[in-house]
């Protein structure tokens, strides 16, 4: 899978992908990111890409010819253009499984108060959003999704099972997990996790995962019952 990632700080977003599982990915050649300047597509001497707002308020927003000019750059008739935008429909797992089998991806990060609507209509295919939460930049989100959707790439996780087994798979969150010592300060495994018996294993965990859930984000046990 190819991702390339469009913003005015591309040096942001390549920390994170020389650490830890993104890392190997990419190593592995299960993973490729590249990072696009929109500056480098300004007509302007000074490389500026925002101007204020018509109708007046504050910030500024980015101009749609950089924008739009970046997209049909690194465009490709197979590319998916995704606008991290809080407007979108919020990110999913079903959502990052799709994505994922995406073979080019391109990530255009919002800056400022936005992207001049036209940019996004004429050449975004879908708009998407992490949270309903405004960030101080677009770079934030795309690494986000970026690790959202690696971990339904095959072998990204080197074990399949784990990104079936985590939170919000089943629409519920993960059960409590333990290990070694068996006594952490006074405080025991439950019993049941070192039983052996797997059936029981598997219904308190379940069980787990509901009370957990039903305590933190009952719209979810909702979510899960009008399924």
């Amino acid at each position: 899978m190819e991702i390339e990632v469009l913003s005015l700080f591309p040096h942001y977003i390549e920390g994170p992908l020389k650490e830890s599982i993104l890392k190997r990915a990419i190593r592995n050649n299960l993973l490729q990111i590249s990072t696009v300047d929109i500056r480098d597509f300004s007509s302007r001497k000074d490389r500026r890409v925002d101007d204020r707002p018509f109708g007046g308020g504050p910030g500024m927003v980015m101009m749609a010819e950089p924008v739009v000019a970046a997209i049909r750059a690194t465009r490709r008739d197979y590319s998916r253009v995704i606008y991290l935008s809080p407007q979108g429909p919020l990110l999913t797992p079903k959502k990052a499984k799709e994505l994922a089998t995406v073979d080019h991806l391109i990530l255009l990060c919002g800056h400022y108060e936005g992207i001049d609507q036209r940019a996004i209509e004429s050449d975004v295919d879908e708009e998407l959003s992490i949270g309903d939460y405004v960030l101080t930049n677009g770079c934030l989100a795309a690494l986000v999704v970026i690790d959202v959707v690696a971990r339904f790439i095959p072998g990204v996780l080197g074990n399949e099972e784990a990104a079936a087994s985590d939170s919000f798979e089943a629409g519920l969150f993960d059960h409590p997990h333990y290990t070694k010592p068996v006594v952490f300060e006074g405080n025991h495994v439950p019993d049941v996790l070192r039983s052996g018996d797997h059936a029981k294993i598997d219904a308190w965990r379940k069980t787990q995962a509901f009370e957990r859930t039903l305590r933190v984000r009952p719209d979810l046990i909702d979510k899960v019952l009008r399924q």
